[in-house]
């Protein structure tokens, strides 16, 4: 694999533009200092606001220092998961989390309060601040000065999860390589290859999962303290007003599981005995969910990332060359950190640079089918960027979760249509139908890990043996009841730690499942006007946090809900579709 890009992150980060010239903010400012952050934040304080002109002159100042303060921390953030053993980075960000964040947040809060008070006093309600003012609101009522330290501990421990999976390798075919490199062996046509890479890696695993417990039992007892102290009686209903959820509630995330568990794993199970019996095998076992039940070789779409970069680029322009034109401009300015490597965190994500408003993509690239996947899905978030850059507001650059998702998922099924730039026909129609069947075991796993969190947080009490028997009861309530673990207990019981979501961002995980809702609608959609729905997908994407989650859906022509309703028919159209490939 390549080692691209070539030039250093300090390199890249020093030439990026900024997006509008400062007129708040210094030139010079450094927001990595603490008392550069406090004095920007009393000047703002101290401003006296006495009419509707001075209070919007007010909110774009406010908005500036907010933008500039964003930039500068994800600046840190990237350069420690791409180099989680980088000292230097890695002090970096814990100074800015430790002093610079915990200074900031208290003095956010006051400039939420004078911002209500004005508009009460001037009787300000603007409809276009209209979602903005309710999540004003909404973050006033649950600040807690005594929160803050907890959540930089929150914040800290988040980082040591980082850097110990980061630093999790495995020495196998005569290197040393890492976790997502060992992954392109699960899809290997021998058997044996499967098994012992799926065991060697699992082993590795298994080498931290007290370490990592240990780690989760102290974010466990810090997050339920958080919610306590903002006089909720647990984490769940503290979490889902702190992440702006208006517009549904844990109950509905209930009968999410419910639909699933009724429409969807009988349509896995389906699946899975269909592989069984290709592959002629008297039981599968987990190494044996990925390869093709065929017998073909793996499937491999490139060799060095930037053939990832030019086959995504041909599929964006594809899908609409403005998108393939933002691609290329990402690609060119060295916003892209794909390679897998030694040091680095594991996952992905698209971050957004506030002050350039540009997208940055993050990922482990390996040389797989789920590489392709992955980087449309972030590329879809980077659309979701750029479609929104032009609001005043940081908060309305950016969707709620639950509709991000929507623009990056949908972006994979999108991109199925023109999969043709990595594969023959044939490879094409196989990568489709596998990437349907993953689908179907996603809206599976969202389940479960969502059921998961509500009963870890349900019971804040409870010691790590009685969640790995949560973990274990959750996975039999869903199990499609083919997959044999005999052996494998111990693997099983912490399968869950694989899941960084668990770890650094409680409860952002339904998101996927309602998002691929709405993304498998849009698809069906596309399937009769392609172009039309790619327009409306667009529009709908350039409202950025502007509208409510149900608006932001009925501006792309969908439905949001994830009941019964919704579930049972996209799984009839998932079954048919997958039959439609074998």
């Amino acid at each position: 694999m390549s080692t691209q890009p070539s030039l250093s992150l300090d390199q890249r980060f020093a030439a990026l533009p900024r997006y509008a010239k400062r007129e708040f903010v210094p030139d010079g400012a450094d927001l990595t200092d603490v008392e550069t952050v406090k004095n920007l934040y009393d000047r703002l304080l101290e401003r006296p606001l006495v009419s509707a002109a001075t209070l919007e002159l007010w909110l774009k100042d406010r908005a500036e220092l907010e933008t500039v303060l964003d930039q500068a921390g994800s600046l840190l953030y990237i350069k420690m998961t791409c180099q989680t053993d980088n000292e230097a980075y890695a002090k970096a960000y814990e100074a800015f989390i430790q002093n610079v964040i915990p200074a900031a947040e208290p003095l956010g809060d006051a400039l939420n309060k004078k911002y209500l008070n004005i508009c009460g006093r001037l009787n300000w309600n603007s409809r276009d601040f209209e979602v903005y003012t309710k999540a004003i609101r909404t973050d006033v009522e649950l600040f807690r000065p005594d929160n803050v330290p907890l959540q930089t501990d929150i914040q800290m421990l988040s980082q040591e999860y980082q850097k110990t999976v980061g630093a999790m390798m495995v020495n196998y075919d005569g290197k040393e390589q890492t976790l997502p490199q060992m992954s392109k062996y699960i899809y290997e046509t021998d058997r044996h290859v499967r098994e012992e890479t799926w065991r060697l890696t699992a082993k590795r695993r298994l080498q931290d999962a007290q370490k990592l417990d240990d780690i989760f039992d102290k974010m466990l007892k810090l997050r339920n303290q958080v919610a306590l102290n903002a006089g909720f009686k647990n984490f769940i209903d503290y979490k889902f007003k702190s992440l702006h959820r208006f517009d549904y509630s844990p109950q509905e995330c209930c009968q999410y599981h419910a639909s699933i568990k009724e429409f969807l794993v009988p349509l896995y199970r389906e699946i899975l005995q269909r592989r069984r019996q290709q592959m002629k095998l008297d039981v599968l076992r987990p190494w044996d969910t990925a390869v093709d039940p065929l017998g073909r070789p793996p499937l491999k779409p490139f060799a060095k990332s930037e053939e990832l970069i030019e086959g995504c680029r041909k599929i964006f322009d594809r899908v609409d060359p403005e998108l393939g034109v933002q691609f290329r401009e990402m690609s060119s300015m060295g916003l892209l950190d794909l390679d897998s490597r030694k040091g680095k965190a594991p996952g992905g994500y698209q971050s957004a640079l506030s002050e350039a408003r540009k997208p940055f993509i993050f990922m482990n690239a390996v040389g797989t089918d789920d590489d392709v996947r992955t980087l449309l899905h972030e590329g879809g978030h980077a659309f979701h960027a750029f479609a929104a850059a032009h609001y005043l507001l940081p908060a309305y650059r950016h969707a709620p979760m639950e509709f991000c998702e929507v623009a990056s998922m949908t972006m994979e099924l999108f991109g199925e249509k023109f999969l043709d730039e990595f594969y023959s026909d044939e490879e094409r129609q196989r990568s489709a139908m596998t990437h349907l069947e993953g689908i179907v075991h996603t809206l599976i796993w969202v389940a479960i890990v969502d059921s998961f969190q509500h009963w870890i947080y349900q019971h804040p009490q409870h010691t790590q043996e009685e969640r790995k028997g949560a973990w274990l009861k959750t996975q039999k309530d869903f199990s499609a009841e083919i997959i044999n673990w005999d052996g494998l207990e111990r693997e099983k019981e912490y399968l869950w730690h694989r899941q960084l979501h668990i770890f650094e961002v409680p409860f952002y995980y339904i998101e996927y499942g309602i998002a691929q809702l709405g993304a498998l609608q849009l698809w069906l959609k596309s399937k009769k006007d392609f172009k039309s729905t790619v327009g409306d997908y667009r529009r709908a994407l350039a409202l950025g946090g502007s509208q409510s989650l149900p608006k932001l859906f009925e501006a792309a022509g969908l439905t949001f809900d994830f009941s019964e309703r919704t579930i049972q028919p996209l799984a009839k159209s998932l079954s048919t579709e997958i039959e439609f490939f074998r």
